[in-house]
């Protein structure tokens, strides 16, 4: 069975920016083990399936899957596969992917780049005594605020401070609490953006993510609020880099950015991979 695969950069400010996901379709849906065997070898933060939608509610059916774990939202994975089929149907202006956790998100043609809808995921508390993730992450954050239980957000004085982290990815998996996939966001006012951010997320596999549109759909109702403006520009500074247009609409958060198309190829899969 060929699976033809493209991976894309997305949130790419230019060439080697960006994240890297791969975006494969697939006729039908495969079993989970197989799913997650491809996108282990395709060792990308993502690799992202799509199915034709049957159900009319959606264009394609999407899932997400780490190199170790199938995940409930990942926003760059999106933006690369509303890239992927707007570059195949230049007459399609949105398209709509039908999720199994997440509800339906959509990306559209944007004036630069695309834009992707993402559910707002605003933080629900203050955190107190936050020792064991500062000493994960090297340093003492100015606040500590949480989304849930899998979504820390510690807040710093100086966009330096977060570009000087250097965690302890080991104590940073050792804060989660069991079968939770923790994502811990180190953010601060930015330089050349409104604000800049880092993205950790060891215990799906991905140490630093190069840029995260989950995590900006956590940041961009938080940070509205302490911009006093619903529209701002964030840069997530990992080694690769990215950036985006971030603005919260409501329940909704619309985060714009790039995408572009690196590599396209073909995914060779061993009829002994499949059952039966």
């Amino acid at each position: 069975m060929r699976i033809s695969l493209v991976q894309v950069d997305a949130f790419a400010a230019g060439p080697f920016t960006g994240n890297p996901a791969a975006v494969m379709m697939v006729p039908h849906w495969l079993p989970d083990a197989v799913l997650q065997g491809i996108a282990a070898d395709n060792n990308l933060s993502e690799t992202a399936f799509l199915v034709p939608c049957e159900t009319g509610t959606a264009h394609f059916e999407l899932r997400w899957f780490t190199p170790q774990t199938e995940v409930e939202l990942c926003g760059h994975a999106t933006l690369a596969s509303g890239h992927v089929v707007l570059e195949a149907l230049q007459d399609l202006a949105e398209v709509r992917f039908q999720t199994r956790r997440a509800g339906v998100l959509a990306v559209a043609r944007a004036q630069s780049g695309y834009d992707l809808l993402l559910p707002a995921a605003p933080v629900d508390r203050a955190v107190t005594g936050s020792a064991a993730l500062a000493a994960a992450l090297g340093a003492q954050p100015a606040e500590v605020h949480a989304r849930g239980h899998d979504h820390l957000v510690a807040v710093f004085e100086s966009p330096d401070e977060v570009r000087a982290l250097r965690p302890d990815f080991q104590a940073m998996k050792a804060l989660a609490a069991p079968d939770i996939d923790l994502m811990v966001i180190a953010t601060a006012p930015g330089e050349a953006t409104d604000i800049l951010s880092r993205v950790f997320v060891p215990a799906c596999g991905i140490d630093e993510d190069p840029v995260t549109g989950s995590a900006h759909a956590v940041l961009a109702p938080f940070w509205a609020a302490r911009l006093g403006r619903n529209v701002f520009t964030a840069e997530q500074a990992s080694q690769r880099g990215g950036r985006m247009t971030c603005q919260l609409a409501g329940s909704s958060v619309i985060l714009t950015g790039q995408a572009r198309t690196v590599i396209r190829g073909e995914y060779d899969l061993p009829d002994t991979a499949l059952p039966g």
